[in-house]
Formats: C-alpha cells, structure tokens, sequence
C-alpha cells in the first residue's frame, strides 16, 4: 500500500509540475519572448503612397519588435485617395487585422458601429507607458462614450487659424501685420496689393474663421458658440457673426481681392506659386519654417485666434485595433513601444541610419537621398511625435514649444461630445445637399449674404434643420450630465 501511495505521489508532482510550466509559458506571451512561441505577425494598415523602401525597413523593424514584444509587424500602405474607402470594404467584409489608421469622423463611425477595440483596459494592462507619455487631452477627447478606440498620435493638441502673408510683399510695403486682429483689419493691406501689384490676387482663396464649435462638418449650420452661452448648440447661418463676416467677404470679391470663380474652384493654390498675398492655414509651433521651406521664400504669420482644443484636433491622427484582431494584447503591446521607444518610432518613421537619414551635429539628422525617393512617409499619422529626432534646421527647442502650444490650448464646450446622426440621418443628408448648394458661394463671398442668408435659411429649415437641432441638444445635455 505504502509503494503503490508512493508511485500515486510521483506521478501528482510531475503532472502538477507539467501543467505549471504550460501555464507559465502561455502567461508570457503578452510580453517579451516566451521560449517555443512564434512571433505574432500584426498587421497594419497606414495611409500614405506606397514607399519603395517599407519591406527594407520593416525587416530591421521586426528584428527589434521580436526581440521586444515576440511580435513582427507586417505594415500595409494604401494610397491618399483610396485609403477610406478601401478601409471601410475591408471592415464591412469582416476581414481580420490588426491595427489601421483612422481619423475623425471615419474613427467616431467605425468606433460606433464597433468595427474597432475598446482600449480602455489594454491600454491600462499592456500600454502603461503609451498612457503615461500622452498628453490627457487626447486620451480624454478620443474617448466616446467614456471608451477609447483609438491611440492618437502626441502632436499638437489644440487648433489655430493663423493668416499667412507672402513676406516678400510685407517688407516691400513696409506692412505691419501685427495689427491684424480680425478679418476687416486686412482691408488696407489689400487694397495696397491690389493697386500696386497688378499680377498678384490679394487673397488665395479661404474660407474665413469664425467662432464656432462645429459639430459635424464645417459647412453644415450645427455648432456651438465658442463665446457667450456655449451649452446650446445653433444654426450658424442665422449668427450675427455670420452675417457680418460674409458681408466683409462679399465686400473683398466686389473689390477684386477674391478670385472671380472661388465658389467653384477646386484649385489647389500651393505655396510654391508667388502671385498671392494672404491665406489661411492651420498652425503648428515653428510652421512657418516648413512653409517657407516648402515655398523656397519666407512667409510670415498672423493668429486669428488662440489654441483651441476641438474634437477634430484629438482624432486628426489614431491608431486604431480592429475588433477581429487575433492578439489585440500584441497589438497595443507594439503601439506602446511605438509611442515610447525613440529607436523604433524614428526607424519607422525616418528609416534607417546611413541609408535614408545620417547624423550631424548634436544628435541632429539630415535626409539622404534614398528617403526623398524612397521612404518618405507621413509622420503625422505614425505616432509621437516628441520622440522624434530633430533635423539639423530645426529650432533645439522644438518639442519645448510644442508642449506649450498644447497647455495654452483650450478646451471647446464639445470636447468628447460626438453626436450619433443615424436617429436624424435622413434630414443631415438632406441638409447637405443645401449647405453644398449655398455654403460655397457664401463663405467666398462670391453672392450677397443680405440675400442669400435667407433663402438658404428658408432651405434648411424645409430640410429638417429644426428637429436635427433639437436632436443634438438633447444628446450633448444627456452627454454633459455624465461629464
């Protein structure tokens, strides 16, 4: 009896001892190596034209996340104008994936209609550094609902209208472009330009600024005012502010400072062309050195505004993880380390050392030829940007200033606040056939606000603007109880 116990007891311990080191291995597969596994291949999906370069770099890539995270990365470029609608065949087909780009209002949809992950206790069990090195305003802005679907790329957080001047005719006229402080204080400098330049348009066409928190698309009538009472949402269309900035609009093309077709030209008017005073563009800390770059003379800029924190500001930039991920632990494992580790972010981004980028002083780098040709791809949407490497022109500065930028910048009432159209959706596509009819002309001042205002008015209205409103404002206050 007392041989046969203790052949039973041999025979526990082992099979105690086999499963403990089954366990253990499993355990370990949602960080670093475990010994025997195979390396996760995730798959992800970015935008940007297709680079010769990406396999070359992607081997050097997956040689360092195996080491890491026991994870390689398989990444899958689609171009520009194909990327959202190649996105979403894909994720109405249920094909399985791993991590994609997305933004705005593709990432609310997708997030609503549960195409991504929610992240909220991945990122609090295998992305503690990703969440620790973002700014909180992003976290909190690209939350809906109270979840996150997505890792924003740490860049600017808030917005900036800023007016850009062509710097060669603000020195040749001695302009003080300081004292540009709303859209009539530009009148003088325009009238200069145009009497004295008689090949240069005063203004390269844009829509003007005005304070308002859109809601949806920027030339649909829904908003928030961003000054007064900013809890009740309202037609912009019927503003006083409205009406008094297309006056002045319309004031300008009379005059000749606006283009003849803005309303119906889908020109582009790029930096490099010279005929041209005055835009508006978006601002970022020191972008007025890459504008210049690019032009190959200076420009110079005028805030409309402060920083402002918008919903469109937090989601211009996410990684999201797909709801049919195989290993979503792995995925955000490589988001983190992405987000938090200088080498991979760089190499990801810039390429590799010797081959698409070299050193100079300070830690500094230049371009090689081989990354202009070859591996040139769009930072904004890879990740955090404070990690990044600074090229030999760039200010020492750099992130200090962004920093800065970001704890100015202040939040609009609708932070975190999106809005579910598919109660309403019938009347918003019927009030875009209007704002498309009326916006255009309106906004470049090509037609007089005196008389169009009310006919587009009359033609929301008869669209079903009223109950979209009310819609709206009984969700934002069902939404701001719980925030």
């Amino acid at each position: 009896m007392n041989k046969k116990l203790a052949i039973f007891l041999v025979l526990l311990l082992s099979l105690s001892t086999f499963l403990a080191a089954c366990s253990g291995g499993k355990a370990d597969k949602t960080s670093g190596k475990a010994d025997g596994d195979k390396p996760y291949e995730i798959t992800w999906y970015t935008i940007g034209t297709p680079q010769k370069d990406v396999d070359k770099v992607m081997k050097e890539v997956n040689k360092y996340t195996k080491e890491k995270i026991n994870a390689t990365v398989k990444m899958r470029q689609i171009d520009w104008g194909d990327y959202d609608q190649k996105m979403q065949v894909m994720i109405a087909s249920g094909e399985s994936f791993d991590i994609a780009y997305t933004q705005g209002g593709n990432y609310v949809l997708n997030a609503q209609k549960g195409a991504f992950k929610d992240l909220n206790d991945l990122l609090d069990t295998h992305g503690k550094e990703l969440k620790a090195a973002l700014d909180p305003a992003f976290i909190e802005g690209a939350k809906i609902d109270g979840k996150l679907y997505g890792i924003p790329s740490n860049k600017e957080v808030g917005q900036q209208s800023v007016y850009v001047f062509n710097k060669n005719i603000v020195d040749k006229y001695n302009m003080d472009i300081s004292s540009v402080k709303s859209l009539e204080d530009l009148k003088p400098l325009l009238q200069t330009v145009k009497e004295n330049e008689p090949d240069f348009t005063p203004i390269a066409t844009f829509k003007p600024h005005l304070p308002f928190d859109y809601v949806l698309e920027d030339e649909l009538p829904f908003a928030f005012p961003l000054e007064g009472d900013t809890s009740k949402v309202i037609n912009i269309f019927e503003s006083d502010e409205m009406m008094k900035t297309l006056k002045t609009m319309h004031e300008f093309y009379k005059a000749g400072y606006i283009k003849a077709d803005a309303a119906t030209s889908t020109d582009p008017w790029p930096l490099e062309v010279q005929n041209w005073f005055v835009r508006k563009e978006m601002y970022q800390p020191y972008a007025e050195l890459i504008w210049s770059r690019s032009a190959g003379y200076d420009v110079a800029v005028q805030p409309m505004h402060d920083p402002i924190t918008f919903n469109n500001s937090v989601t211009g930039a996410i990684q999201a993880i797909s709801a049919t991920s195989k290993n979503p632990e792995k995925a955000m494992e490589f988001l983190n380390l992405l987000n938090t580790d200088p080498y991979l972010r760089n190499l990801i981004d810039r390429g590799i050392e010797g081959v698409h980028y070299e050193e100079v002083d300070n830690g500094t780098i230049k371009d090689l030829p081989a990354r202009v040709d070859s591996y040139n791809m769009p930072s904004f949407s890879l990740g955090n940007h404070f990690i990044l490497k600074l090229y030999e022109n760039d200010p020492q500065d750099k992130w200090e200033v962004f920093k800065k930028f970001n704890d100015a910048s202040v939040k609009a009432p609708t932070v975190g606040f999106y809005f579910d159209t598919n109660p309403v959706r019938t009347e918003i596509a019927a009030i875009s056939n209007v704002a498309s009819e009326f916006a255009p002309p309106l906004l470049t001042g090509s037609v007089d606000p005196e008389v169009y205002l009310p006919k587009a008015n009359k033609k929301f209205k008869e669209a079903g603007l009223d109950k979209v409103l009310e819609e709206m404002q009984k969700q934002y206050d069902e939404w701001k109880k719980n925030n």
